[in-house]
């Protein structure tokens, strides 16, 4: 999951492709928020809040509705049950933008990394129209604004791989976090990047990006496969015995990423294959379900 360095020949030539990229991908990604948006409003609830804040003495004139009579029955003495005030919800993205994620086999419809900036644009879309902030990890400060998704995708321009690939430093209690990336990263970074999640109070969504190809392993013959990360090779005489062997470690994998989820989280596969709504779908559940849910 490392980035291109940001000094580098390659660092620039990637942020300069981000940069180029993010216009179309913005409208494809507000495409798919338009179709999920149906019926998806967010955590926001209306009225003052549903969480208690504290008894108080009840003030002459006020409405009598606020007394709570079964703690003014304690002392005969009258109190009003005050509820914390529920703000926006937050939710924080982040998106790898490591060289692996650029890849992209005949069979998927587009390249790994597209498919995660498109989720991050739409959820961006989806959790502005429904009054939430949203903001990038590696940036310090959330937005509320309704073009949401455009401040994000700037802020993607502008931060590039390096920043946008940071940990978070801090979130909040109740706020939700959404990594999308491949997990194909060095495992000591993999496990890094876990073991800072689960000091957090906030719940974290992993969506694992994943080309068929990597889910199918359809070689036969000869084959060189190339690391897009350090471009060691690894060539394969008959890459047809490797199959059995390959998907068990694929298999493995994903059962580290999904045992990496505590309560409350979720993993979620996203294959380049299938449409980007059926996997937003099911993250926008996943992001509306009460604290203690999750899969």
């Amino acid at each position: 999951m490392a980035g291109h360095d940001a000094l580098t020949p390659e660092g620039v030539a990637a942020a300069r492709g981000l940069a180029a990229a993010l216009p179309d991908l913005l409208v494809e990604a507000r495409q798919v928020a338009g179709t999920v948006a149906a019926g998806w409003h967010g955590r926001r609830r209306a009225g003052p809040g549903e969480d208690f804040w504290q008894f108080r003495p009840f003030l002459s004139g006020e409405s009598m509705r606020g007394i709570d009579w079964r703690r003014s029955a304690r002392d005969e003495t009258l109190y009003v049950r005050e509820r914390e005030r529920e703000n926006a919800h937050t939710v924080w993205l982040w998106v790898d933008l490591s060289a692996s994620m650029d890849f992209r086999s005949e069979l998927a419809l587009k390249s790994k990394q597209n498919l995660a900036l498109i989720f991050a644009l739409a959820l961006a879309e989806l959790l502005s129209r429904a009054g939430e902030r949203v903001g990038l990890v590696g940036d310090a400060e959330p937005t509320a604004r309704r073009d949401g998704a455009e401040v994000i995708a700037m802020k993607l321009a502008r931060l590039g791989a390096v920043e946008a690939s940071r940990a978070p430093i801090a979130m909040r209690r109740r706020d939700d976090a959404v990594f999308i990336s491949d997990f194909l990263g060095p495992p000591a970074e993999r496990e890094s990047l876990f073991a800072d999640l689960a000091t957090l109070e906030s719940r974290v969504h992993l969506v694992e990006i994943a080309d068929p190809v990597e889910e199918t392993f359809p070689f036969a013959g000869r084959v060189d496969f190339i690391d897009p990360e350090n471009g060691a090779r690894l060539t394969a005489g008959r890459a047809e015995t490797w199959h059995d062997t390959y998907l068990a470690s694929r298999t493995e994998h994903r059962a580290r990423l999904i045992s990496a989820c505590r309560a409350g989280w979720s993993h979620t596969l996203a294959r380049t294959d299938r449409p980007a709504t059926e996997t937003l779908i099911g993250l926008c559940g996943q992001l509306s379900a009460p604290e203690g849910g999750g899969a």
